[in-house]
């Protein structure tokens, strides 16, 4: 059984899916707080659905492009999730996830600054805007988004997928102080 779960965008997305390839969803709008609200709301869709912790046999993550801390939260609980049940844990973009859905499409996800994230097929993904990519293919049913998450992290070799990581593929907003630290004594 494989739970996937994704916080880079303004809402919590899980999934449950079977051996047999059924999932359901759980999505939970929300702006901030998915860093309380993640583990509960797994917590409550395994025991709805009659699962436990120990049902698991991978974890699937979306590892963004989206939200800074959003991306964090989810891979953190992942990576913890999977060392603590001793199951893999598989990183999946939400631009794989699209072209999972999409094979040949150009990939998109909202990014700041009415900019897009962009991934033609084949190619890395890169920031741009919507006139630079031809008819480009977003993922707005979060149901959908969050499935193709669960279906890739199955479909996924652990051995070769790695840890997951955060996707950034702009740098965080925030910079560096300029102020110099301060001078210690000895």
């Amino acid at each position: 059984m494989i739970l996937a779960f994704d916080t880079s965008g303004p809402a919590c997305l899980a999934a449950l899916r079977d051996p047999d390839g059924t999932t359901v969803t759980r999505i939970d709008e929300m702006a901030r707080g998915q860093a309380e609200h993640l583990m509960p709301m797994l917590e409550g869709l395994l025991s709805r659905n009659s699962a436990t912790w120990s049902d698991l046999t991978r974890i699937g993550v979306g590892v963004g492009p989206g939200n800074f801390t959003g991306i964090r939260i989810a891979v953190s609980a992942a990576r913890g999730l999977a060392l603590g049940l001793g199951v893999p844990a598989i990183g999946v973009s939400t631009l794989d996830a699209i072209h999972h859905l999409y094979p040949t499409a150009v990939a998109a996800v909202p990014a700041p600054r009415d900019m897009l994230y962009l991934q033609p097929a084949g190619e890395a993904p890169r920031l741009g805007r919507e006139e630079d990519a031809h008819s480009p293919v977003f993922l707005s049913d979060r149901q959908k988004l969050i499935a193709a998450i669960a279906e890739c992290a199955a479909i996924a070799d652990p051995k070769t997928a790695g840890r997951p990581k955060p996707l950034y593929i702009k740098p965080a907003d925030a910079a560096p102080s300029r102020d110099t630290g301060p001078v210690m004594l000895t």
